[in-house]
C-alpha cells in the first residue's frame, strides 16, 4: 500500500499528490467545516475533498474541526471514489477544552484495507487500539492538529508492536510511520510517501 501524508494546503487539486492508495491530510487540508453551511451551499469544503478522491482515484481522508448547532468538535472527514463515506470524531475530551466529544474512532475499507482512524485525544488511550486490533484492522491512522512533545511517536511505536499494525500519523507539521517492529520513520516535508506491504504481524508472548 502507497500512503501520502500532506500536512498543509487545503484539499483542492490532485496535482499535489503523487499515486498513492489513500492521501491523508492534516488539519488545514480542510480547515473547519460547518454542516449547515455546507449542506446550504455557502462552502464546498467537502465536495472538493470528495472530487479529489475521484480525481486522483485514492481515498481521502482530511482533518479538521467540524461544528454543528454550534458545537466544535476535532474530526476526521473520509473519501473514496468522489463520496464522503464518514465522519469519526474525537471521543475523549480533556480537562476542560473546548471540543465536545463526538461519536469516536472509525473503521473504513480504504484501499483494499482495513483501516482504523484515531483522532487527536484518542491517541492516549490504549483501548482505543486494543478495540480497532479486534475489528481486524490492517492499519492505524492517527491525526494530530500539533505535536506538543515527544509522547505521540513513542504510542504509535508501542501500539504497532503490541498489535502487530503498522501506524501512519499527521501530526502538525510532521509525518510518521510506525512498523511492526518498532522502527519509526519521520518526516517533515510538505508531502511524504510511505509505502507498506500492509502485512499484520503477531508476537509470542510467554508469561508466568
Amino acid at each position: 500500500m502507497r500512503l501520502c501524508v500532506v500536512y498543509e494546503g487545503q484539499i483542492k487539486s490532485p496535482s499535489v499528490l503523487p499515486r498513492c492508495d489513500i492521501a491523508v491530510f492534516g488539519f488545514e487540508g480542510l480547515g473547519e467545516i460547518d454542516y449547515e453551511s455546507e449542506i446550504s451551499g455557502k462552502t464546498d469544503a467537502l465536495e472538493e475533498a470528495a472530487r479529489l478522491s475521484r480525481l486522483a482515484r485514492c481515498a481521502v481522508v482530511g482533518g479538521c474541526v467540524t461544528c454543528g448547532r454550534g458545537l466544535l468538535r476535532k474530526s476526521a472527514c473520509v473519501f473514496d471514489n468522489g463520496k464522503l463515506i464518514g465522519i469519526c470524531d474525537m471521543a475523549h475530551v480533556l480537562d476542560g477544552e473546548k471540543f465536545k466529544a463526538g461519536c469516536g474512532v472509525g473503521v473504513y475499507n480504504l484501499g483494499g484495507y482495513k483501516v482504523g482512524i484515531v483522532v487527536e485525544n484518542d491517541l492516549l488511550f490504549p483501548e482505543v487500539f486494543k478495540t480497532l486490533s479486534h475489528c481486524g484492522c490492517n492499519l492505524f491512522l492517527v491525526l494530530l492538529s500539533t505535536l506538543c512533545d515527544g509522547m505521540p511517536p513513542q504510542l504509535i511505536r508501542s501500539y504497532s508492536y503490541l498489535y502487530g499494525i503498522p501506524t501512519v500519523m499527521c501530526a502538525g507539521k510532521t509525518a510518521y510511520f510506525a512498523d511492526t517492529t518498532g522502527a519509526i520513520a519521520t518526516s517533515k516535508q510538505a508531502v511524504t510517501l510511505f509505502e507498506s506491504d500492509m502485512k499484520n504481524d503477531y508476537h509470542l508472548v510467554s508469561t508466568r
